[in-house]
């Protein structure tokens, strides 16, 4: 059966209408998900192996008969690992259905099919009874519910229904218990994630400061966990303000409450500082003891011990609703508040000679509700982008090349998605700004930010899709001066922002024929690399623990050529280091100043590569040329020549496309050089390309 799926094109804008077969949705799971980097994560399996081993031999011990119950299984891993540590029987339950299918599949193949039953359900509606889907209760329970925040896929509610109805009371749980820790920091970096901060422009008339609407520096921001690889976050781009502290813990083994609640502990910084974010992470103990730690801590936490790469479970990043000022000894609460599915976190002065009875009345006062985003800017804008309005450098760029190209008769129009270049087009002197508000949801915002400024009446805002432009929108006037970062919130990769293009061709009648566009021209860049650890997300386990899970490679494979493989993903590689094995290469250029062509540009070619290493992929990004010797780059920032070394743009994800010799895990002989062939479909927008080794 196929269905038809509708879809607004990035690119160009328009309204597609697709016919997908019925199992797109299920590729498209398959195909983007972590089963491949969990199968990979080999500290994560050895210690659950070890932790399912003494579960089953503590329950034997007590002469009882090892019933497992699995919920979440995937592939069936954690089952088979109970079976061959000496498990009686398994239940392995695992709600979406082809996975289920698989684990089927693998289990058969590794021969536990008598002591593994896959049950294709929802934990919550697994029945338990002679003639339910498990006989009996279970008397050891082992999930990986986990995310990086511990408890945002649900693991909260999905145990508390376990204890409840599918295990015995006192039954072994691996893991055993879990642990949360958090740390108090200061960080302008990760602060600009959520705050925006004053632009300062030097104008004819003076400087001017852009400031952010009272709105937005008293919002308390949006709920749901940043998490990001900390691991690559530098140590000189924060400062920690107090020790590591325990938040909170979780035993698995006794019955758990997911109601929402709060934990405080008593902090004291061991610097003064601005306290602004609280980095958070876990550990899990596999057994009552202790002794088989599987830990998400950061590289300065435990920097004696080799740190496993996963991007299942990460490090996470919140932000107290307000920075506070702190001081070096003073005494402080930290509240961690949560619901069934989220953290947050806020931080409170110990008043002085405060009794027992006081601190009491003190915890009553905390508000256990979600924080709520009321200026709808950490609503439209994701946190990446808060960091690039943020971005003073970038932000000198777009004023120098607006600085070359206004003059005071210009006529502007702004083009891109909630951006400060209406503002700064104003203040270096253009006599006419009108800025296209393309999404209705920007048009609050919009307006705050100016009246915030007092620029309310000085910049006029377009409610209208580029196509539907009226003379009487420009009051008869020609455009002279149209600008653009570009940003789109609608965008996913790199090329995704040519939707400028595509809007600049629809408003052409309305441009001087002089017309003067900012930026003037992209380019798409390409560069071949080996990186550290990302390709692991793409490539074959073949066995894992010793069970073969090739059915689960396959799988991930046919989903990726249903697909996927032969498209570009967006990553942030800020946080996947790589190592460049060729120099970066101008690949396609797309001219602004004229509108878009009706045939496709193409381009083939070959490029070599200077240093050794693994061919895993090519990564692909845009430059922006707003002005002659003025780019902004949304890749590649710098390299070092000698290693090859990248720094990456922080604020942007970037393409990678993965070669099918990772996804294949062939072994290749060195190759010189890689060709390619890159075609942009201009009546799609879409890119399509080819790489051979």
């Amino acid at each position: 059966m196929k269905t038809f799926c509708g879809r607004a094109n990035p690119t160009t804008g328009s309204m597609e209408w697709l016919e997908e077969g019925e199992d797109y949705d299920y590729h498209q799971e398959i195909a983007r998900s972590r089963y491949a980097d969990m199968l990979h994560d080999k500290d994560r399996n050895m210690k659950y192996y070890q932790g399912i081993r003494a579960a089953v031999s503590r329950v034997k011990e007590r002469g009882e008969k090892a019933i497992v119950l699995d919920i979440g299984t995937g592939t069936g891993l954690l089952s088979m690992m109970a079976a061959s540590a000496g498990a009686d029987f398994c239940y392995a339950i695992e709600v979406f259905k082809p996975m289920a299918n698989a684990a089927v599949k693998i289990v058969e193949k590794n021969g536990f099919s008598d002591k593994i039953k896959v049950i294709n359900k929802h934990s919550t509606e697994v029945t338990v009874g002679p003639e339910g889907d498990m006989e009996c209760r279970a008397n050891i329970l082992v999930t990986e519910l986990f995310d990086t925040e511990l408890i945002g896929e649900g693991a909260l509610p999905t145990y508390e229904h376990a204890h409840k109805y599918l295990v015995q009371e006192g039954c072994e749980a691996v893991p055993h218990r879990a642990t949360v820790y958090v740390q108090l920091v200061e960080s302008r970096r990760m602060w600009s994630w959520k705050k925006l901060f004053p632009v300062h422009v030097e104008a004819e008339d003076g400087e001017k400061i852009l400031v952010p609407p009272s709105e937005v520096e008293n919002c308390p921001g949006v709920p749901s966990v940043c998490d990001i690889q900390l691991n690559q976050m530098p140590s000189s781009d924060f400062t920690t303000l107090s020790d590591v502290v325990t938040m909170f813990s979780v035993d698995f083994s006794k019955p758990v409450q997911s109601a929402s609640t709060y934990y405080r502990v008593q902090l004291e910084p061991v610097k003064s500082g601005k306290a602004q974010i609280v980095l958070s992470w876990w550990d899990i103990d596999m057994d009552p003891s202790g002794m088989i730690n599987c830990t998400m801590a950061p590289y300065w936490v435990k920097p004696t011990s080799a740190l496993q790469w996963r991007d299942h479970w990460m490090q996470c990043v919140y932000f107290l609703p307000r920075e506070e000022p702190v001081l070096q000894g003073e005494q402080l609460y930290l509240t961690a508040c949560r619901d069934e599915y989220s953290v947050w976190y806020s931080l409170q002065r110990a008043r002085e000679g405060e009794n027992k009875a006081e601190e009491e009345e003190h915890k009553a006062d905390v508000h256990v509700e979600s924080p709520v985003c009321r200026c709808r800017a950490h609503l439209l804008w994701n946190r990446p982008r808060f960091g690039e309005l943020n971005d003073q450098n970038r932000t000198r760029q777009y004023i120098k090349s607006l600085r070359k190209v206004l003059k005071t008769d210009s006529v502007c129009l702004c083009i891109s998605d909630g951006s400060l270049l209406p503002v700064l087009a104003h203040y270096l002197g253009a006599k006419q700004v009108q800025y296209f508000v393309l999404f209705f949801r920007f048009l609050h915002f919009s307006l705050v930010f100016f009246k915030a400024n007092h620029l309310e009446d000085k910049i006029k805002i377009i409610e209208a899709r580029p196509e539907l432009l009226k003379p009487s929108h420009l009051e008869d006037k020609k455009v002279s001066v149209l600008v653009g970062e570009p940003f789109f919130t609608t965008s996913l990769l790199p090329w995704h922002n040519l939707y400028f293009w595509y809007a600049r061709t629809a408003v052409s009648a309305h441009l001087a024929s002089n017309v003067t566009v900012l930026p003037q021209s992209a380019s798409l860049h390409m560069m071949i690399v080996e990186f550290q650890d990302l390709w692991r997300i793409r490539s074959p386990c073949g066995t894992c623990e010793g069970f073969d899970v090739q059915v689960m490679d396959d799988m991930i494979k046919d989903s990726l050529n249903f697909r996927e493989s032969k498209e570009a993903e967006p990553h942030p590689l800020w946080e996947y280091p790589c190592k460049s094995l060729s120099d970066p290469q101008e690949v396609l250029t797309f001219d602004f100043t004229k509108t878009v062509p009706q045939h496709c540009l193409s381009t083939e070619g070959s490029v070599n590569l200077l240093r050794k290493g693994k061919s895993h992929g090519a990564v692909l990004w845009m430059e922006y040329h707003l002005a002659p010797a003025i780019s902004v780059s949304t890749g590649l920032m710098q390299m070092s020549n000698e290693e090859g070394n990248c720094e990456w743009n922080p604020h942007c994800k970037q393409a990678v496309y993965f070669f099918s010799s990772v996804i294949e895990s062939e072994i290749l002989s060195d190759p010189t050089a890689v060709t390619y062939a890159i075609n942009f479909d201009t009546k799609t927008g879409e890119i399509a390309m080819d790489f051979k080794l």
